[in-house]
């Protein structure tokens, strides 16, 4: 990888800023013309702007020359000390079974969904209290993440070690999985796995607004923990952290939302 960047990554680069503006004048404007409390676009803009910076990671790592400063070795040997193993080498090519491809392939593939679904799914029930916190923890997460990747970058398995050949990565789940990674990945975004932290937060709060459903996002939750090593794309420390910062993130989120500004109030003559 040189330092130049590639016309996809310049587009996305360009699209993020451009949304960063566009999004807080219309969340602006539709507050002020909102006949209700609650706007869609003003309280989701940030978790959108925040998944859209995800690209802008890689670029940002870029180091002196054109180098990637990386610390995979060190994430590795930390994977070592804990399990004795390469969990995200190994797993797959000892287990290369393609009805468990299938679902951990799958499973990891429904990220992009419980991140959404989860707290959209409150909101258009009209529990705005909890898709607010879901909102909030979730876009805290994002920037608890980035901030890592820019101070800490690692490459991650794919880098490394390329993807294993066999019956478990044939299957059409894991090329799906394999051309989102070659599509749209970000250099240096492994540590910790923001996957798992997205997704222990997205159902967490969907617990909090609805037992069903969370239970509904549980197992696919579940299953992404394990997922993100089987797939190839996450050291297993790196879930292990992902973990770590979603549940932590969790707990705090009640703390920082009581703690912040009262919601602003709209007067009716301003609507």
């Amino acid at each position: 990888r040189g330092a130049d960047p590639t016309a996809w990554e310049t587009g996305w680069l360009l699209t993020a800023h451009l949304l960063v503006v566009a999004l807080a004048v219309l969340a602006s404007i539709a507050r002020l013309h909102s006949n209700g409390a609650h706007s869609f676009v003003a309280e989701w803009y940030p978790a959108i702007v925040m998944s859209g910076l995800y690209s802008t990671v890689g670029l940002l790592n870029s180091g002196e020359g054109g180098a990637y400063v990386v610390f995979d070795t060190m994430v590795e040997r930390w994977e070592l000390a804990a399990f004795g193993r390469q969990l995200a080498y190994d797993w797959i090519r000892t287990m290369p079974w393609p009805a468990l491809s299938w679902v951990l392939h799958l499973c990891y593939l429904s990220f992009y969904v419980i991140v959404i679904v989860g707290p959209a799914v409150l909101w258009f029930r009209g529990r705005y209290g909890a898709a607010r916190q879901a909102i909030f923890a979730l876009s805290l997460t994002f920037f608890v993440c980035y901030a890592v990747f820019l101070l800490f970058p690692v490459a991650g398995p794919p880098y490394q070690w390329g993807f294993a050949d066999n019956p478990a990565t044939r299957v059409w789940a894991a090329v799906a999985v394999h051309r989102v990674i070659a599509w749209g990945d970000s250099w240096g975004s492994a540590f910790p796995s923001s996957h798992v932290a997205a997704t222990v937060v997205a159902t967490w709060f969907a617990f909090r607004g609805s037992r069903t459903l969370g239970w509904i996002l549980f197992v696919p939750t579940v299953g992404i923990f394990f997922a993100v090593v089987y797939c190839q794309i996450h050291y297993a420390v790196d879930a292990l952290a992902g973990l770590f910062v979603g549940v932590g993130i969790c707990l705090l989120t009640p703390t920082l939302r009581s703690s912040g500004p009262a919601p602003l109030e709209i007067p009716p003559s301003t609507r």
